[in-house]
């Protein structure tokens, strides 16, 4: 688990930044209807980004970071992964999430993320003009996959993204197997006190992602745990703020 169900953001609100949130349902290619959660920027730039989230699906931590995406000028959407495996909307503490995680299936969580990414590319979720992706933990490795889905990135986001695939699903597809098909660049966000992801997952996956030729800016955040991105971990508030700043900057760099 990356998130406890109190945490949330580690980053302010900005007043009048967004210009409305809206809970709703999309519909994924097989006709899925799945919860997502979608804020409109009040002053768009014309990026647009996808919030997947960790094991927890579409907790509330996610729905604020999409919320502090909205202020910065970025239309966001948020999903949710469990439509299929479960009837509850409920992702409190009383779900149990890691009963439900190895009962998705990857062709479907994708075309759930597909869904999102055609609603921020509609009228109504902004026609965003550059599309972005930021994933953590589980959803880091889902959004390194993006940079190979055909989607069209103009980027993608890795906190804690599991480069070298998820040790406790390992039948999962690897991140850097895909390197060779990335068609955007890639920035990781990785906690150095991370001990799931060792620094020598993170200079292999830079060594691969740079010998395939695709831009990379990776940086770890000395003593940083897994999952330090955090109100709660006042202790990491300057990491978390330069995660963040890094954040906002790859996406203006790469916005058309």
């Amino acid at each position: 688990m990356c998130v406890d169900n109190d945490s949330r953001p580690p980053i302010a609100p900005i007043a009048g930044g967004s210009a409305g949130s809206t809970d709703l349902k999309l519909t994924s290619a097989d006709g899925t209807r799945f919860m997502a959660y979608a804020v409109r920027a009040a002053k768009p730039t014309g990026a647009g980004m996808v919030v997947i989230p960790d094991v927890r699906g579409l907790h509330a931590y996610y729905k604020e970071l999409a919320d502090r995406f909205a202020e910065v000028g970025v239309d966001a959407v948020a999903i949710d992964f469990f439509a299929r495996t479960t009837t509850t909307e409920d992702r409190s503490d009383t779900f149990d999430f890691m009963a439900e995680v190895p009962k998705t299936k990857p062709d479907t969580l994708q075309a759930d993320i597909a869904a999102a990414a055609a609603h921020l590319r509609s009228k109504d979720g902004g026609q965003v003009r550059s599309l972005f992706s930021v994933g953590f933990c589980f959803g880091g490795a889902l959004s390194y996959f993006q940079a190979a889905s055909g989607l069209g990135y103009a980027g993608v986001i890795g906190f804690y993204g599991w480069p070298l695939g998820l040790k406790r699903w390992p039948d999962r597809p690897r991140p850097i197997d895909a390197v060779g098909r990335y068609t955007c660049p890639a920035l990781s966000i990785f906690g150095g006190a991370d001990e799931g992801i060792p620094q020598s997952a993170v200079d292999e996956f830079d060594t691969a992602l740079r010998k395939a030729g695709k831009k990379h800016d990776a940086t770890v955040y000395p003593g940083a745990p897994h999952s330090f991105f955090d109100r709660k971990q006042a202790e990491f508030a300057d990491a978390s703020a330069d995660a963040w700043k890094r954040t906002q900057a790859f996406v203006r760099q790469n916005t058309k």
